[in-house]
């Protein structure tokens, strides 16, 4: 088991129940190291654009919010970050980036009778807790593999004077929770639209061997190819797929591949008219935003760049967005800082699609229905690798920078 690492202490009142005194400390489990390290370390840098905004304006109704950092690489470091919070007393635990760290963390938060707050992991969370003392700012995995389908065949199908029916659709998807939530609702929306699904080929991405993989990708004879997986076997995919001159229309992947930039880096040409369903970044076309969303997106991202050189990536606005949303529209309408109260104020509150910097609204799903709490306003746009090796949001209108291009692939 991975030993685990405290790597910031600020000293603070813990996340007591009735009395606001002093300041409110808040349980941050990220993967600042390992596979997911890259993508934990930005989503956690939006996080800190957020309390330091929230502080400069006086913290949370006068109590300023105070992080205690624990590096969680991986899902079996999960349960002992929250043992060692719980063990300091500290009640509401944010984080944590990567599906295969969320499940467990928010398992044993919820055991414990802490809040888990989680700002960008997209896979299944419908275990202990969900919308009683566990919720998902982002958008759920189910939500992105839908709207994958739904785009190729309502928008993009059209452009390239194709019938959606006549194409026939397949589905590649790593087997974790990540994968199989995000496949999952791919296969729902297939099927849901009378689409001709064509089947589907999961792997091992530890064990992966990409031709075997593209070889059975290519005897389903896909017309449109959905891809649920990781870089390293992303780009392997990809790679391979051209070498076996697998004849594709269009292909489409989703959040911790297709829309990264290393992707895009690594493959060069080879991206260039792939799609991505995923989560928007700090240079999202501002039109969707209320004009409060447009002015706190900005101040973000003047002081992101001022910390670290750069705009929020689609992991950094995740942070900041999901992290803003639980201290500046939440906690202030809880009437304790308690797990309970907190999550009290989270069921209660509404708002539009627009109203926060990502995008994205606020509207948990209720306990004991399939949607517990998932945000049931969650934004998701649509990327696409264009010819200069760049991605750009192409899809919904409002948040797109650039118009779609039906490329064709290799």
């Amino acid at each position: 088991m991975r030993k685990v690492i405290v790597l910031v202490l600020f000293a603070a009142a813990a996340c007591g129940g009735s009395p606001r005194s002093g300041a409110v400390t808040i349980g941050a489990v990220y993967p600042l190291t390992g596979p997911q390290g890259a993508g934990g370390v930005e989503e956690s840098r939006g996080v800190r654009v957020a309390v330091e905004l929230v502080n400069q304006a006086g913290g949370v109704g006068g109590h300023p919010i105070r992080v205690r950092w624990v590096d969680t690489p991986g899902s079996d470091a999960a349960p002992g970050a929250i043992k060692a919070l719980a063990d300091d007393g500290i009640r509401l635990v944010i984080g944590s980036h990567g599906s295969t760290i969320s499940r467990p963390a928010a398992d044993a938060a919820a055991n414990r009778g802490m809040l888990f707050w989680e700002t960008g992991a997209v896979g299944d969370m419908t275990g202990n807790g969900a919308g009683d003392l566990v919720f998902r700012v982002s958008p759920t995995g189910g939500v992105l593999g839908r709207a994958a389908v739904e785009f190729i065949a309502d928008r993009l199908a059209p452009l390239m004077r194709r019938r959606a029916a006549s194409l026939r659709f397949a589905v590649a998807y790593v087997d974790d929770v990540y994968g199989s939530s995000v496949a999952g609702g791919a296969i729902r929306q297939i099927r849901d639209m009378g689409l001709a699904y064509a089947g589907a080929v999961s792997y091992n991405a530890q064990t992966l061997r990409p031709a075997d993989v593209v070889h059975r990708i290519a005897q389903l004879r896909p017309d449109v190819l959905f891809v649920t997986a990781y870089i390293d076997d992303g780009v392997a995919l990809r790679k391979e797929s051209i070498r076996q001159h697998l004849p594709l229309v269009a292909s489409i992947g989703t959040s911790s591949s297709y829309c990264h930039p290393e992707f895009g880096a690594r493959l060069g040409k080879a991206a260039t008219g792939l799609f991505a369903s995923d989560k928007p970044n700090s240079s999202l076309n501002p039109a969707g935003l209320s004009a409060d969303s447009r002015a706190v997106l900005e101040r973000a991202n003047t002081l992101h760049r001022r910390r670290y050189g750069a705009e929020m990536d689609a992991p950094g606005l995740a942070g900041f967005a999901a992290a803003w949303a639980l201290f500046h529209e939440v906690m202030p309408r809880a009437t304790t800082f308690s797990p309970s109260a907190i999550a009290e104020a989270a069921r209660a509150v509404r708002i539009p699609r627009g109203g926060l910097p990502n995008g994205s609204g606020l509207e948990f799903g209720a306990p004991g229905t399939p949607e517990a709490g998932a945000n049931m306003r969650a934004m998701s746009v649509i990327w696409e690798w264009t010819t200069d090796g760049k991605r750009t949001v192409v899809w919904p209108p409002e948040y797109a920078t650039a118009p779609i291009q039906p490329l064709r692939i290799a």
